[in-house]
């Protein structure tokens, strides 16, 4: 029977600052399980010292966080551990439960091995190798798709579990299409919105080199962007954007334009759509997951077709579409799939702050 008031640990390499789905998500659900009545402590890479991620400056990398985790997990004494990424922080939290006999679950976020793939040309199929390792332990593994789970099942994981996402649909709205204006006065319409990070692995120039009328937006940042921004002169980037600010620049497009091959799911898709924006997709891991219902979007192996489709899309089924997505629901199924144990103290202890 699921506890009420369970203390949760929840250990991610991904966090604040960093700006994508992973950190949106896991923000979400530590507030919909604190609104729920559990107590729940995120240990993350601010409490360590950390070094930049190689060609990612923007993620740091918690360094030899061992013996610091231990502590901080002894002192906590959670009821139930999540390990949401496969980093080092990760790696310390997997080796603390299974030296203790501990259960805990994990979960599958990110295609890492093809994303290290299209950066340093290692085979994907490495990275999966190690990936089947950290995972094998696992209690249950959290996957946001069907299509994902299929995929990894055929990679050889198992104790898979559905864990959907959600949208804040009273962030994410229909509204006035002028927050362009200030990078560009009146913009030519349409107007194609991307937003993620400027990477190779986002495949942001599928998106850029498409012949297709009206004006491209870039909203994020990356080690892509200033490459890109040279290749193309007429896209408009402006930068990372947060809050009320980022959910104005989608609700300005006309249309969202999701070029990526590798995402698990692609929050910013139930995003675009809870705005009144159609998206345009490939129809692969992620679009094919969310994209159920053909009025809301299209997904064709060519993108400007995908385009010109979702152009023709009704905002208004869009709308109505997103806000059958609720972040209460996904913490439930979250909470359903957790491994609670015995906390090994009676009393947790204050909980001590880690140098950096």
């Amino acid at each position: 029977m699921r506890r009420y008031r369970m203390r949760i640990a929840i250990v991610t390499d991904a966090w604040f600052p960093q700006v994508n789905g992973v950190v949106r998500t896991l923000s979400r659900i530590r507030d919909e399980l604190a609104a729920m009545g559990h107590t729940v402590e995120v240990v993350a890479p601010e409490r360590f010292r950390t070094v930049p991620c190689p060609t990612y400056p923007e993620i740091r990398l918690a360094v030899f966080p061992g013996r610091a985790v231990r502590l901080l997990l002894d002192a906590f004494a959670p009821e139930a551990i999540h390990i949401a990424t496969e980093g080092p922080l990760g790696w310390a939290a997997r080796r603390y439960c299974r030296r203790r006999g501990l259960p805990f679950t994990t979960s599958f976020h990110t295609k890492f091995p093809e994303y290290v793939e299209a950066r340093f040309r290692l085979p994907a199929r490495w990275g999966y190798a190690v990936m089947r390792r950290f995972h094998r332990s696992s209690s249950g593994v959290m996957v946001a798709t069907r299509s994902l789970a299929e995929t990894l099942e055929r990679a050889g994981f198992v104790n898979l579990r559905r864990w959907t996402r959600g949208v804040d649909t009273e962030l994410f709205r229909p509204m006035a299409k002028t927050a362009l204006d200030q990078h560009r006065p009146n913009p030519p319409r349409p107007v194609l919105l991307f937003v993620g990070r400027v990477a190779v692995e986002k495949n942001v120039e599928a998106f850029l080199s498409l012949d297709v009328p009206g004006t491209k937006v870039v909203v994020g940042d990356g080690p892509q962007r200033a490459a890109l921004a040279r290749r193309y002169p007429d896209t408009v980037f402006t930068g990372y954007k947060k809050g009320e600010e980022l959910a104005a620049h989608v609700a300005a497009a006309d249309a969202f334009v999701f070029p990526s091959l590798t995402d698990t799911f692609g929050l910013v898709l139930l995003e675009a759509l809870a705005s009144g924006v159609p998206v345009a997709a490939f129809p692969v891991t992620g679009p094919v997951d969310v994209i159920l219902d053909p009025a809301v979007g299209c997904l064709d192996d060519d993108l400007a077709t995908a385009v010109r489709g979702a152009l023709t899309r009704d905002p208004a089924a869009c709308r109505a579409y997103a806000e059958g997505y609720s972040w209460r629901a996904c913490a439930e199924i979250f909470l359903g799939h957790l491994a609670p144990f015995e906390a090994r103290t009676t009393e947790p202890r204050a909980l001590t702050a880690v140098a950096r």
